[in-house]
């Protein structure tokens, strides 16, 4: 019972001890945190609760900023965060922001996450134009912010228009010339590829580097007024004081450095600088608000301890940083070369797998080839073995036809042995009807002499006939006279005798008979018309 009784009382008193909190919104350069604050809590409580949440160690480059109508101001650590003139509807918001430079970003920036708030913060003013930085510086300031975001150059991977979405130069460098965006990131990627083998952090310290010899890093300016009315321009940084022409922010008119100024203070709006040669007259300025002076304060009081901590030995803890630094340097140095090693011999392996696969390709082409070749050897085989078959067919047939040519041939010998023996008959006959023929002319033409000498006979026979008729014409017409016994004349011999009766003078002779004895004359006169009983021979033996 007493136990829970006990029990009940602590809890009671647990409720009645939880504290009160409010919400703050922290605003880093590339990310936003909420936390939950007591109403207690002092401005290095909320300060402490971010490094350690960001796994910052190097504070003292670090604030939380916040602005009071239109004036920024910086987070006290002594004094309680509700304490501040700050708004206080929740979340109650403060920027995570450098308050002070480094003179040398690559000797005194040790860890990698205050080196890339750094680098976000510059890059950011320098976009903004807070920084002024010239065409040239900041064409190869944008190649190194593209190195550490998209790491090495690759034209496989970042091609045209990759850096068409990314804000990289200010915008009075982008209208001082008439350049395309195209142009532009033309030559920003010219110094891009010329990074090959830079690391993130490597790259953005290559960009502070850079941006720490621009006149207006790091350089925090307030507009104050001389002891004459003129306004001037009052620029805080690492390395001292500076006096500017408002007209002029990057060469100022005059310059005390920390080691030069033995004392500052203000009285209400009134500031004075008192340098360590004491010829040298004391600077009095006024600003225009009370707050602004405890902010240029502020600034000249922490950047005269850095500048001062710098020239001395590092404490304990920054060398123990700086180790850490240095061996992680030297692990991520390592680590990057074994990556680089492997990257190397991943590259040359997808190289030679690349070969091996080319050559594995080839050879199934080669194999696919060879088998296409084979397929058509082997048609070409079944064609020759079909062609061959043919062949030995037609060799068979050109065997029987051969032999049967030589059949015909030994049948041409005997035929043509035949010929010449029937051609030497055919010569021998046809010597013999030439000879004939010969005869035959010599004979037609004696007939032909006979024909003539006949037809001569028959026409002197006419001529006698003729006479004959005249004068046995004479002869009828006549008176009748003693018989005479007169002497006929001599009548060639073809022609037929007539009788001539002396005791009567009847004269029996017709035409008729003549005409037949005429035509019997001819027949005898033309012996061509009768052929010879040897040429029928001559036809029989030329068949």
């Amino acid at each position: 019972m007493a136990g829970a009784i006990a029990s009940r009382m602590s809890f009671s008193s647990l409720k009645r001890k939880q504290p009160k909190t409010f919400t703050v919104r922290i605003v880093t350069m590339d990310a936003e945190m909420e936390f939950n604050c007591e109403m207690k809590w002092k401005g290095k409580d909320l300060f402490d609760l971010v490094c350690r949440t960001l796994g910052l160690r190097e504070t003292w480059f670090f604030g939380l900023q916040y602005t009071i109508k239109d004036t920024v101001a910086w987070l006290k650590m002594d004094k309680k965060v509700l304490d501040h003139d700050v708004s206080k509807e929740e979340p109650v918001t403060f920027h995570f922001l450098a308050k002070f430079y480094p003179e040398n970003a690559e000797e005194e920036l040790v860890q990698e996450i205050t080196q890339h708030l750094f680098f976000l913060q510059v890059k950011k003013q320098i976009l903004d134009e807070k920084i002024y930085c010239p065409p040239e510086a900041s064409v190869l300031l944008a190649s190194y912010a593209v190195q550490a975001k998209y790491g090495d150059y690759d034209p496989s991977v970042h091609k045209r228009g990759f850096l068409a979405q990314e804000e990289l130069l200010p915008k009075r460098v982008i209208n001082l010339y008439q350049m395309t965006p195209e142009m532009w990131e033309e030559r920003i990627t010219a110094w891009y590829a010329e990074h090959r083998g830079r690391a993130r952090d490597e790259a953005e310290m290559e960009y502070l580097k850079i941006a720490q010899d621009l006149e207006m890093y790091g350089v925090n300016y307030f507009t104050i007024r001389n002891k004459k009315g003129t306004e001037l321009l009052l620029g805080v940084d690492a390395l001292g004081l500076h006096i500017y022409d408002p007209e002029n922010r990057l060469t100022p008119k005059i310059s005390f450095p920390w080691n030069e100024i033995r004392n500052i203070s203000y009285s209400d709006k009134e500031f004075t600088i008192k340098p360590l040669d004491k010829k040298i007259d004391v600077f009095k300025f006024n600003s225009s608000k009370l707050r602004v002076n405890k902010l240029i304060l502020q600034l000249c009081i922490g950047n005269h301890d850095l500048f001062m901590r710098r020239r001395k030995a590092d404490s304990l803890e920054v060398q123990q940083m700086k180790a850490q630094a240095r061996e992680e340097k030297a692990r991520k140095q390592m680590e990057r070369q074994r990556l680089a090693r492997e990257k190397q011999m991943r590259e040359e392996a997808e190289r030679t797998r690349d070969e091996l696969e080319r050559r594995l390709l080839q050879m199934k082409e080669e194999a696919t080839m060879a088998n296409e070749a084979l397929m058509r050897s082997e048609e070409t085989a079944d064609l020759l073995a079909e062609k061959a078959q043919i062949t030995e067919e037609e060799a068979k047939l050109l065997a029987q036809k051969a032999a049967e040519a030589e059949q015909e041939m030994q049948r041409i010998k005997a035929t043509a042995i035949r010929t010449e023996e029937e051609k030497r008959l055919m010569e021998q006959k046809v010597l013999e009807a030439e000879v004939l023929a010969l005869k035959m002319a010599e004979e037609s033409e004696r007939r032909a002499k006979e024909a003539d000498q006949l037809k001569q006979d028959l026409q002197e026979a006419r001529e006698a006939e003729r006479r004959a008729k005249q004068k046995l014409l004479e002869i009828t017409t006549k008176p009748t006279y003693p018989p005479m016994n007169p002497l006929p004349a001599p009548l060639p011999p073809d022609i037929p005798s007539f009788n001539l009766i002396g005791d009567s003078l009847s004269f029996d002779f017709k035409d008729t008979d003549m005409k037949r004895l005429s035509m019997e004359i001819e027949k005898e006169n033309s012996p061509c018309r009768a052929p010879s009983p040897e040429w029928p021979s001559l036809k029989s033996s030329s068949r």
